[in-house]
């Protein structure tokens, strides 16, 4: 039970980070469309930004 417990948290772990990023590189390219960049640099900033959150909480989940 304890193991199907810790499967779980994982992998939800693992579906948290990529909605994560998903959602930071979505609006990072819609603000990119708005303010007609020329270079995506909203969608490189929030898109990096995701992940170092993603890791973040990772580290924040496995450290528990």
């Amino acid at each position: 039970m304890e193991n199907r417990k810790k499967v779980l948290q994982y992998s939800n772990l693992a579906i948290q980070m990529g909605v994560i990023i998903g959602i930071g590189t979505c609006f990072g390219n819609h603000l990119d469309e708005i303010y007609k960049n020329q270079t995506p640099w909203c969608t490189l900033i929030l898109s990096l930004s995701a992940i170092f959150i993603a890791f973040y909480q990772v580290i924040k989940t496995i450290k528990k």
